[in-house]
């Protein structure tokens, strides 16, 4: 009989690949499905992106490159992520990865040891979690506030902090509620960190997708520079998911160590993959704010929507493309709710718990789909609410 390491006995699937195949089983019975669970653009590549990386190809950009990627992206990097955060940075502090997921796993295996704990949002995007328990580590969670906007609740914060802290795990905009840490909250993160003398690892991954006013980002306060681990990427920002290219910038010395890790594990990412990246960072931005603006509007509709249906309450989303109604008036789970509302008005969406036990009377909707399609998965829910009530 096969027997598998401890170290990966909590590992799960995410909730969204899950509700997928769900929705796509009863679409194979005929069931027309508006899908709202998946936590992507709905959004071609931009077009000049995607044939820098075609050309790239086609002129044998396809060999190996260095582990931490290639140095003309990671000066644009430097450049780009610097001057949006009002900080300065060298190549040297940028790290190219596939994909964003990696810039969280490994910092981790770098910094922390078994039994450090760990501070993270609750509800949050599963990785975190999972990757806090693979290196054996502890996860410590904190809620946000929802009648803040779901900022950070400090007081449930500085109640988790304590002499085992090695790590603070932050994320604005957020995934799963849309909402974005404020200033002050930032602050009081910072003098934490430093009063702690532990880690901070912000993940940005939404920062170009806001509603608004700019998320302000912990690398621009003074002092955190040298303890900040900033991870974005290109997928939601350049509609670049299956392209799989993300960055973190760090201080150097910790940036050595995240390419020793990289070149024992991927290896390096692919090359043209890296040439279409900076063809999305030097080139123009318009599409950028065209599908920002898109998904603004969209905002508008599903807010409005699910605040006009009985017993939804949904707070108005800054950043990202999520909602996050509390559904609590109904008195059923997330994860029923959430199964009522696929089985019954053929709407896929998120339960709040698949982001964490605080997601408990929460559902996510991603509105990363067409607006008439928006439309009628609100008629749909509204249709399917109405007989609970």
């Amino acid at each position: 009989m096969t027997s598998f390491a401890q170290r990966i006995a909590h590992l799960a699937p995410e909730g969204a690949y899950a509700v997928l195949i769900r929705s796509q089983e009863l679409e194979a019975q005929g069931r027309e499905i508006i899908h709202l669970e998946i936590g992507q653009p709905d959004f071609d590549t931009y077009p000049n992106v995607a044939l820098a990386g075609i050309r790239a190809i086609a002129a044998g950009k396809t060999q190996y490159s260095l582990p931490s990627g290639i140095k003309e992206l990671r000066r644009a990097l430097a450049d780009d992520a610097g001057r949006r955060r009002g900080v300065s940075l060298a190549p040297e502090q940028v790290v190219v990865a596939p994909g964003t997921k990696p810039l969280l796993l490994l910092p981790m295996m770098a910094l922390l040891e078994p039994g450090d704990e760990v501070i993270t949002p609750d509800p949050g995007f599963p990785t975190y979690e999972a990757a806090i328990r693979l290196v054996g580590a502890t996860p410590v969670p904190v809620p946000p506030v929802e009648a803040q906007g779901f900022d950070l609740d400090l007081d449930a914060f500085d109640a988790a902090l304590s002499e085992r802290t090695r790590l603070i795990i932050l994320n604005s905009p957020s995934n799963p509620t849309g909402g974005i840490l404020s200033a002050r909250a930032l602050e009081h993160v910072a003098a934490a960190a430093q009063r702690h003398d532990c880690w901070v690892l912000s993940d940005e991954i939404y920062a170009r997708l806001v509603y608004g006013e700019e998320a302000p980002s912990i690398l621009s306060l003074p002092g955190m520079l040298d303890r900040t681990i900033l991870a974005d990427g290109f997928s939601k920002t350049y509609s670049m998911t299956g392209w799989r290219l993300g960055f973190g910038v760090m201080p150097a010395p910790l940036a050595y160590k995240m390419e020793l890790l990289l070149t024992h594990s991927v290896g390096c990412t692919a090359t043209f993959t890296q040439y279409a990246g900076l063809e999305a960072v030097l080139g123009p931005q318009d599409m950028v704010e065209a599908m920002r603006a898109e998904f603004q509007t969209r905002r508008d509709l599903i807010v409005a929507g699910l605040n006009a249906i009985p017993g939804i309450s949904c707070p108005l989303p800054r950043g990202a493309f999520y909602a996050f109604p509390n559904i609590q008036s109904f008195g059923k789970s997330s994860d029923e709710l959430a199964d009522y509302l696929l089985t019954e008005a053929g709407v896929a969406l998120l339960p709040g718990t698949a982001f964490g036990a605080r997601g408990e009377g929460y559902l996510r909707l991603s509105y990363a789909n067409s607006l008439p399609n928006i439309q009628r998965a609100l008629e749909r829910i509204a249709d399917a609410l109405g007989k609970l009530r």
